[in-house]
């Protein structure tokens, strides 16, 4: 009976102790939670590709891969600057309100008093167009914090990532570099580029892996990439 009363008295101590700890954070854990590997398919306008698409969650933060490209999506706190600052209001509300509400996938926006209107998710499935590529975004590089693309996204310009005026936010498409061949998957997360004659802006590292990065643009097929599965 003493022994036991013992016990409990030396185990009080012990209890007080992790108490403590947790309360300063010391035994927290951050947890990820995987959704797993999903074969699927993609179309790309006439075409199907059968590949991998993997989607993992961790905290704050979640990783999409499609066959060899791996995206991540990290949302931006809403105190940071758009990229494209000149984006007058999305859905007839002030951007960042229309980003918090979720109402940006394909809804019109107005940009220096000029009205765009998205494609439906339908339109796009068999988007499919060949024109001028530009890249923007690296001097973001320079500045204190970060940038949030038009979807709420945080600009990352060594990511996989590009800008289109009508496709839906966010779409996968496929870019390829017409004059040298060479193609990547990107998502499209941002409106833009607002520069008459180009169809769509890179990342600086999507720029990197075409190949025009140094020359700043290049004459690309775009086409939209439906996921299937």
């Amino acid at each position: 009976m003493r022994f036991e009363k013992n016990k409990i008295l030396l185990s009080i101590p012990l209890l007080l102790a992790f108490l403590f700890f947790w309360s300063c954070g010391i035994f927290k854990t951050t947890y990820k939670v995987t959704k797993g590997t999903v074969k699927t398919t993609y179309k790309i306008a006439k075409g199907t590709v059968t590949t991998t698409y993997n989607v993992t969650k961790f905290a704050g933060k979640t990783v999409y891969t499609i066959g060899k490209y791996t995206f991540i999506v990290v949302m931006a706190p809403l105190s940071w600057p758009l990229m494209h600052e000149d984006i007058d209001s999305i859905d007839d509300l002030p951007p960042k309100e229309a980003i918090r509400q979720g109402r940006v996938k394909t809804s019109p926006y107005v940009v220096r008093g000029k009205r765009y209107v998205p494609m439906s998710v339908k339109e796009a499935a068999n988007y499919r167009q060949k024109g001028i590529a530009s890249w923007y975004g690296y001097e973001t590089r320079r500045q204190k914090g970060g940038h949030m693309t038009a979807n709420g996204e945080a600009f990352n310009p060594d990511g996989l990532n590009a800008a289109h005026k009508y496709l839906p936010l966010p779409t996968y498409v496929r870019v390829t570099n017409l004059e040298n061949h060479r193609h990547i998957i990107l998502r499209v997360n941002d409106r833009g580029p607002f520069v008459p004659g180009r169809i769509i802006d890179l990342s600086a590292g999507a720029a990197k892996k075409l190949d025009f990065y140094k020359k700043g643009t290049a004459r690309v097929l775009v086409e939209a990439i439906q996921l299937k599965g």
